[in-house]
């Protein structure tokens, strides 16, 4: 039986990837629903393909064109973010593959929860940002999780059979494009070589998440989510070539490394498959050519990002919202050539001193620090 999958940001870099998971595996997948943020153009297209259920274009005003060019085919079209949790419900979707890029992929996740779906989790801010609600509601309606991120994956991978056993959890960072840079070089920066990510193919807002070295910082904090560990048990390693995507080290003191050609087709594939591996025809790891594996300590002076991550991870409540918000917006300014990139620390440290915090925050709580950062920081810019 072929699992029935939602995608909810099909047009970014995880969506497409996921359907060229989808095009690979025909006897494994069925697509039932497709949403998008803004692009209508490919919506309709993929739609016009993998002919779903339902579509959503969360941009109400793009809802008639996406309505006429699908009107002659049995699809649904819903318009409006509102739209995006009634579609997570629909009886007929096994598994939500969570694609959407930020906040904006809370409430759709906690919907597809509480209707009992399986969640490929994409959406690494879900866990960031409300970590112990959205833990509490996998146990309450008894739903499985599987990681996307090629990190977790991995981490997800070298836990199998024996996740109790934890000392240890080594996320790797590739260090990005600025890596062997100085901070006076840091300074001066433009957009176009933050976006030019060394090894992975990324959507615009990660790819300057991972030149900052904030994504390693959410990765953090959805990793103590995630694999329900203490925080003095997340390490970040930097190791440039990205070929191990993570480690365990486990109490006997030995260590699981999942390796591989970095690719994000193979974490989607292997939440899907899970627990099955499908074949691919993906490159292969080649030892002969991959000869030197370099590790490293991440310089927290020079990335300022992870530093504030690690702070918003011990302090809790409702800071790693409020570092997620601020980083959004501020990483938003930056791909408008609004601020330089070492404003981007600058406006969340102002953030997390600057919004109150709230020690054991509820869903309402999550929501209002997120309004209130990006409100705060946007008059910052």
């Amino acid at each position: 039986m072929p699992k029935h999958i939602a995608i909810l940001g099909s047009t970014g870099s995880i969506g497409t990837q996921t359907l060229d998971v989808v095009r690979a595996n025909p006897e494994e997948l069925v697509v039932e629903v497709l949403t998008a943020n803004q692009n209508a153009d490919l919506l309709i297209k993929q739609a016009l393909e993998f002919l779903p259920n339902a579509v959503v274009i969360a941009d109400s005003s793009k809802y008639k064109e996406v309505n006429n060019a699908l009107a002659a085919h049995d699809i649904k079209v819903y318009a409006g973010v509102d739209a995006l949790s009634q579609v997570v419900q629909m009886g007929t979707i096994h598994t939500v593959v969570t694609a959407m890029v930020g906040y904006a992929g809370l409430q759709p996740t906690i919907k597809a929860i509480e209707a009992g779906k399986h969640i490929a989790l994409a959406n690494k801010e879900t866990l960031v940002v409300a970590g112990d609600l959205i833990t509490r509601l996998i146990q309450e309606h008894n739903v499985f999780i599987t990681p996307v991120d090629s990190e977790h994956s991995a981490i997800f991978q070298c836990l199998t059979g024996e996740p109790e056993k934890i000392e240890k959890i080594i996320l790797t960072a590739s260090g990005g494009p600025f890596r062997t840079k100085t901070i006076d070089e840091l300074k001066l920066v433009k957009k176009a070589q933050a976006l030019k990510h060394p090894n992975w193919e990324m959507g615009a807002k990660i790819t300057i998440d991972s030149a900052s070295m904030m994504n390693k910082g959410l990765e953090v904090i959805e990793a103590k989510w995630l694999f329900g560990v203490k925080n003095q048990q997340i390490d970040v390693v930097v190791h440039p070539q990205s070929i191990i995507h993570s480690m365990v080290q486990f109490t006997d003191g030995s260590i699981k490394a999942q390796m591989g050609l970095p690719d994000m087709k193979l974490p989607i594939q292997y939440a899907l498959s899970y627990p099955d591996r499908w074949h691919t025809d993906f490159p292969r790891l080649d030892f002969n050519v991959c000869q030197n594996l370099t590790f490293e300590q991440p310089d927290l002076e020079k990335f300022q990002c992870l530093a504030l991550a690690y702070q918003a991870l011990e302090k809790g409540g409702n800071t790693p919202a409020i570092i997620n918000a601020a980083n959004e917006i501020a990483v938003e300014a930056f791909l408008s050539d609004k601020i330089g990139f070492l404003h981007i620390p600058e406006l969340i440290e102002k953030a997390m001193n600057g919004i109150s915090f709230v020690k054991s925050p509820s869903y309402a709580d999550y929501v209002a620090s997120d309004t209130e950062t990006r409100r705060f920081v946007k008059s910052l810019i």
